[in-house]
């Protein structure tokens, strides 16, 4: 015999549910009955208000119910005597969620790229300063703290800032070309040097740790082969960077060299600046650091240097962070990464579903009470209540509608809290997210979750 999964829904969510199970039902080996509970928005639900409402059949191997019902599913369990899972929050997709494509989390995971994070203008920063962005840049997912020098005079503190850093257990790495400041950093304890080329590589067989090779000259590779040779013969362990240059001053043909460097030192280590085109680049960075992430994974490019300075790419480290499990995975399995992940899905959405007006029309007609329920979709937000369907493209002339009916129901806490959710629907519209009322919505891993706003107020799941 099959197996049987029990679904559970609310009422708004009934006809799409069937519709996304009518067309899985040929794909899985299990046969399902849906529950409708006396409830219009399915996300309201809790563990205790579904254990004293679900009836399984008999036969039921699994009860499953929505994404968003947060608490303990023990309660659930006990009163029908079945397992229960919490499906997915969005129900368009449960094919993937039942057809094998959900990933275990070990297989998102695991990552073999490097994140170098730079703290930019170090020597202008206090030693506290330096310390808690080290901790900020760690937290979001870097490997090494790069300590950014300046040009002109050395820094005389380098050597105690590479102290402090280690002694608060961060790795450290030192970006200058000096070897007046190099060196100290090196004895401190940095295990990186950015850069060397023919102007200081008699000094670097010296420093006794690892170093990024750069060319003298980025388009002709000048002096690189020498310096690497030089270094090589010394004994000092090497990553070769041939440095990506922004947009419009070479771009393409820098990513030509990674390749070029790559065919020449097939073995190398190799390392990828890649700020010079998220900090140079007017657009979001999330998109371009798994783009450049994607191309070090093909490539075996196994570190990049990042920074997170202008404010468009002010989440950089995370986002490599995120970046770098994806492109593994991808790169391991063959396949694109797309439903691999979805933290850096975040200006717009994974898909946005709409139950159109001949639905919320038909919603307003079997609706008893006079709460109010909103939607955003066709370009307009909703207001669905007993016998009330109101839309309008604007938030404003949305609400004066609804005052134009009289309600009751409208005190000032209650008009701000329609406010509140408008003006999240209107950012949907604008964006193309989905809205869900009484949900945050979807900005990928920057998502803070909002409490359910209408059950705190007291008025509840009906």
């Amino acid at each position: 015999m099959p197996e049987h999964l029990h679904f559970v829904t609310g009422r708004l969510a009934e006809r799409a549910l069937r519709d996304v199970l009518e067309k899985l039902r040929p794909h899985v080996d299990f046969d399902f009955s849906i529950d409708v509970l006396p409830i219009t928005v399915a996300a309201l639900m809790t563990p205790k208000w579904i254990a004293a409402r679900v009836l399984p059949p008999s036969h039921t191997t699994q009860v499953v119910v929505p994404g968003y019902c947060d608490g303990d599913l023990r309660e659930i369990e006990a009163a029908v005597n079945a397992p229960v899972l919490r499906g997915p929050k969005d129900l368009r997709r449960l094919p993937e969620f039942f057809g094998g494509r959900q990933l275990a989390a070990g297989d998102r995971s695991a990552y073999d790229i490097e994140i170098v994070a730079e703290i930019n203008h170090a020597p202008r920063l206090s030693r506290d300063a330096i310390l808690a962005e080290a901790d900020r840049l760690q937290a979001a997912g870097a490997d090494l703290i790069d300590v950014g020098c300046e040009p002109g005079d050395p820094w005389r503190d380098v050597a105690d800032c590479v102290k402090a850093l280690r002694d608060a257990g961060h790795r450290v790495s030192v970006d200058s070309l000096n070897p007046i400041e190099i060196a100290p950093a090196a004895r401190a304890g940095a295990e990186l040097v950015l850069s060397v080329n023919s102007t200081n590589r008699d000094a670097a067989c010296d420093w006794g740790c690892e170093v990024v090779v750069i060319p003298d000259d980025f388009a002709t590779f000048a002096e690189l082969d020498a310096t690497i040779d030089q270094l090589a013969a010394a004994g000092v362990p090497l990553r070769i960077d041939p440095i990506l240059e922004p947009i419009g001053c070479g771009f393409a043909a820098s990513l030509g060299r990674y390749l070029e460097v790559r065919r020449r030192y097939p073995d190398a280590e190799m390392l990828m600046g890649i700020g010079n085109l998220t900090e140079l680049t007017d657009a979001d960075s999330a998109a371009i650091n798994l783009l450049l992430l994607g191309i070090c994974q093909e490539v075996g490019i196994r570190s990049v240097l990042t920074t997170q300075v202008i404010p468009w790419a002010q989440t950089s480290v995370h986002e490599c962070d995120l970046a770098r499990r994806m492109v593994h995975y991808a790169v391991r399995q063959g396949v694109p990464p797309k439903h691999v992940a979805s933290g850096l899905v975040m200006l717009r959405d994974l898909g946005v579903k709409e139950y159109g007006a001949a639905e919320l029309d038909r919603l307003a007609s079997q609706i008893k009470d006079n709460n109010y329920r909103l939607f955003a979709e066709s370009g307009e937000m909703h207001i669905v209540s007993s016998d009330l369907h109101l839309s309008d493209v604007d938030p404003f002339l949305l609400f004066e509608k609804l005052l134009g009916q009289q309600p009751k129901n409208v005190d000032a806490s209650h008009a701000f809290y329609l406010g509140f959710e408008l003006s999240k629907a209107l950012t949907a519209l604008t964006l193309g997210k989905q809205y869900e009322q009484d949900q945050a919505l979807d900005w990928g891993f920057l998502t803070k979750p909002e409490a359910h706003h209408r059950l705190t107020r007291g008025k509840k799941t009906s």
